[in-house]
Formats: C-alpha cells, sequence, structure tokens
C-alpha cells in the first residue's frame, strides 16, 4: 500500500525533537489515559514520539503494544494530520484498555488534534 510507510523521517528521533516539543506546545488534546502535545514544523509531515514511562505503565510487554497500536494508527493516518511534531505521553491506566479501545481512542485524538490545528493555524 504506497503512502502508508512509517519511515524514519516521520519519527521524532533526538532529544532535541523532543525538546523543542516540550518547549514550544502549540497544540494539546488531553485525554483520561493520553496526553498529546504537538507543535508546528517546518517539513510538510506530521512526526511522531512517544514517552511512556515504566511509572505508568509497568511492563515492558505493554509499553511495547502500546507503542505499536499507536504507531500503526498513525501510519494509518498521518496524510490527515497537520505537519507537525506530536510526543505521545502516556498516562496511568493506558495499558488498561483493549487493543480496539486504543484504536477508538487514538481516532478520536486525531481527529480533535486536526480540528485544533485548523483553528490555531488556519493556513495551513
Amino acid at each position: 500500500m504506497a503512502g502508508f510507510e512509517y519511515p524514519r523521517q516521520l519519527r521524532i528521533l533526538t532529544g532535541e525533537g523532543f525538546k523543542r516539543v516540550f518547549d514550544q506546545v502549540s497544540l494539546k488534546v488531553p485525554d483520561q489515559p493520553i496526553l498529546i502535545l504537538a507543535r508546528f514544523n517546518e517539513l510538510d509531515h506530521p512526526r511522531i514520539g512517544f514517552v511512556i514511562s515504566k511509572k505508568n505503565v509497568r511492563r515492558a510487554v505493554k509499553r511495547n503494544r502500546i507503542r505499536r497500536i499507536i504507531r500503526e494508527s498513525f501510519r494509518l493516518n498521518q496524510h490527515r494530520l497537520p505537519p507537525v511534531d506530536i510526543v505521545i505521553l502516556a498516562r496511568r491506566g493506558l495499558d488498561e484498555l483493549e487493543p480496539e479501545e486504543l484504536h477508538q481512542l487514538m481516532k478520536k485524538c486525531w481527529s480533535r488534534l486536526k480540528h485544533k490545528a485548523k483553528k490555531a493555524n488556519p493556513q495551513k
């Protein structure tokens, strides 16, 4: 399926990339088990990074499952998202969601992010 890849350029790979988002948050999408922080980038596509602490999601298997499901959701929705750097922060209880519930949550969050980005930056 062309156009639905997940190459390195769609990821925030450096501490500097994460720091830029944390220091200059333009968009916040809070939800009970997750917080999405985003800032507009100078690229023509969104990028994503994850912060899933052991404190909030104890088991590595669950942290990896969460990352996989959100990454897949991002991959399928990347063309609908604005050009922003996105950091996903896991909150306590995220690991208790079933995979389908997490997919639905992300779908809702992507929609809210898109809507907030349009309001914050109408020319995009």
